[in-house]
């Protein structure tokens, strides 16, 4: 896959670095400031894990392939002193014998396609673990724009519950904005995975975030229009 068809992890970072920077210039004191501080920490973490996904574990190969060999010799060795002449034909004993060789079979087959399947299963593990810490900030992100009204600039509109109306017009444009660009970030960060690992919880998994972040941003969105048409 070349370079202009595929997501750089770098860049990502990059742009959830220059975010953060100018959350913190504009609301150094905001939780959403905090949010994408961790945002960016697992942005990083993300670069560290895909590194190991898209590399084979070679150790672990050779240990899987060497007890799968281990357990191939074992079982040849004990097949050479089985005594394979048989003077009286007995169906019920052809029948025991042959249900114990398929059970034994089975159970081997088994244990070999867990030793073979064992580098993809941790990896597969990893990346699941990171997409839901990249859900969990995503409801965390929508919880911050979530009391932000569009009509938060109109304090004459209050009520004796209404959250505090700490931003102008153009501010809590900027904040939302931020929620968005966020939102969509993440998005990023989690197509990473599915890019370096096509497997079919993975990919399943990032969608269900693709769905979740892009259905926030329509929300905050419309948020936006409404200040945006709304009288100064």
């Amino acid at each position: 896959m070349s370079q202009l068809t595929k997501l750089e992890p770098e860049k990502i970072i990059d742009s959830v670095g220059i975010l953060e920077k100018r959350i913190s210039d504009r609301f150094p004191e905001s939780g959403l400031k905090d949010v994408c501080h961790e945002f960016l920490i697992l942005a990083e973490q993300t670069k560290k894990n895909i590194n190991y996904i898209s590399k084979p574990n070679i150790p672990l190969k050779v240990f899987s392939y060497l007890i799968i060999g281990i357990g191939l010799g074992s079982i040849f060795f004990s097949l050479s002193f089985i005594n394979y002449k048989v003077n009286t034909f007995d169906l019920e004993q052809v029948i025991s014998l042959s249900n114990g060789l398929l059970n034994n079979l089975f159970l081997i087959g088994a244990a070999f396609l867990f030793l073979v399947t064992m580098e993809s299963r941790i990896k597969r593990k990893r990346a699941i673990k990171s997409l839901h810490k990249l859900r969990v900030i995503s409801h965390v992100i929508d919880m911050h724009q979530l009391t932000k009204d569009p009509y938060m600039h109109d304090s004459t509109k209050a009520t004796q519950n209404s959250p505090k109306r700490m931003y102008s017009k153009f501010e809590l444009q900027r904040y939302l904005d931020y929620c968005s660009e966020a939102s969509a970030l993440i998005g990023k960060v989690a197509a990473l995975y599915a890019q370096s690992l096509p497997d079919e919880v993975i990919v399943s998994s990032v969608n269900e975030i693709e769905v979740l972040t892009t259905g926030l941003s329509r929300k905050i969105w419309q948020k936006i229009v409404v200040i945006q048409n709304s009288e100064t």
